[in-house]
């Protein structure tokens, strides 16, 4: 996990804000809003999760997806991508990626 990834699960769990690179971490009404180059690619929530690809499926954003889902999400989640497709997988089960999926 990069720096700026760990730091950004520091500051979700926390409830602080960060600005840090290209990511941003802001709170409202308990909810922790996760930013990329100003696109937002997630919502955390006391006990789901909300997962967007900003409009760019690129390596940062499934890599800080997979770095909040590897802390907030359900063992075995993760986003990965095959013949230029975008999935979900959830433990043994794949599904196409949709942004703005919700996880609980």
């Amino acid at each position: 996990m990069r720096k700026v990834e760990t730091m950004m699960n520091v500051a979700i769990q926390a409830g602080k804000p960060l600005s840090r690179q290209n990511t941003v971490v802001q709170h409202e009404d308990g909810v922790a809003y996760i930013y990329l180059h100003g696109n937002k690619i997630c919502e955390v929530g006391e006990d789901w999760l909300k997962l967007y690809d900003g409009g760019w499926q690129s390596n940062t954003t499934k890599s800080r997806l997979n770095a909040i889902l590897s802390q907030f999400g359900a063992d075995g989640e993760r986003v990965y991508q095959k013949d230029f497709t975008w999935y979900l997988q959830q433990g043994s089960a794949s599904v196409p990626f949709s942004s703005g999926m919700i996880l609980k």
